[in-house]
């Protein structure tokens, strides 16, 4: 399988991809590492006038912190993620949410910023955005927003970027110090995208009360999600596997992937709660362990 045509553009600054985007517009796309685009144009999924590749903006491979929030260049490879003791420190649901995309080869070349803007709900890092309460940062001809995760992904691999914008960072609160975290998933295979997944932020009192509680959910709907109604359920009750399982039944009802060659809808209500419980009861067993020290 070949591409179609396309015309190739490779800017140097950030301010020359922005204007490229801004003057194609919606018959650009933007290649990042292209683990997505690449097989999207080969199958013809994808056929823009113009590609614009910003491999070669420094300026987007940078990984920063400034005091508690951790902002993270959209060209930064996944597997920089894994081994950087910055991340490990302050953001360890992240650092343990990137081995399970794809395969080793995948993350030497896939970036964060090309996996927000893809918007696969099956995907890991969106799920760890949307769980951290993490920002998108895009940026146009109007110059830079800033999107909440929970609202940059609209739909089926749709972002909330305009037609002249591109994912230029992600900020990431710094995870609190004691705190828990845990990531989940179930795939057919390993590499494989998640049936099911899930990522979880908890901290836990001296009594063993849940006092914070952030639940995220990839590979069951549209979007990744917020399991608002487990979190809601469990805060302030103590931490007992059979609390845990019942409250996180709950997710069920917000699965809405019907049937497909991977899996039933029922099975993924299954896997949900599942991977919900799982997740919840190893974070607060992280946090009780001291977590995030």
């Amino acid at each position: 399988m070949k591409p179609p045509r396309f015309q190739y553009r490779d800017p140097d600054t950030l301010a020359d991809a922005v204007a490229l985007k801004a003057r194609h517009r919606s018959d650009a796309l933007i290649l990042a590492g292209g683990q997505s685009l690449m097989p999207m144009l080969n199958m013809r999924l994808a056929a823009p006038a113009v590609v614009i590749d910003i491999n070669g903006v420094t300026d987007l491979q940078q990984i920063t912190r400034n005091g508690g929030v951790v902002e993270i260049g959209a060209c930064v490879r996944q597997s920089a993620l894994e081994t950087d003791p910055l991340i490990r420190e302050a953001l360890p649901l992240l650092a343990r949410a990137v081995p399970h995309i794809g395969h080793i080869e995948n993350r030497h070349r896939g970036t964060v910023g090309g996996s927000l803007a893809h918007a696969d709900a099956s995907a890991e890092l969106p799920c760890t955005a949307v769980v951290s309460d993490a920002v998108v940062l895009v940026q146009g001809r109007n110059g830079r927003r800033e999107i909440p995760a929970s609202s940059f992904f609209d739909g089926f691999m749709t972002n909330a970027c305009a037609d002249d914008e591109l994912v230029v960072a992600v900020r990431y609160p710094v995870t609190p110090a004691g705190a828990g975290i845990a990531f989940v998933e179930v795939a057919r295979r390993a590499g494989d995208f998640a049936l099911a997944a899930a990522g979880v932020i908890a901290e836990v009192d001296g009594d063993g009360r849940f006092t914070r509680l952030a639940v995220g959910v990839a590979g069951v709907a549209s979007v990744p999600l917020r399991a608002t109604d487990v979190e809601q359920e469990l805060l302030g009750r103590p931490v007992d596997p059979a609390t845990i399982d019942a409250a996180a039944e709950r997710v069920e009802a917000a699965v809405t992937t019907g049937d497909d060659i991977h899996a039933t809808s029922a099975y993924r209500k299954h896997l949900a709660a599942t991977v919900v419980s799982r997740a919840v009861l190893a974070a607060a067993a992280d946090a009780r362990n001291g977590g995030n020290r």
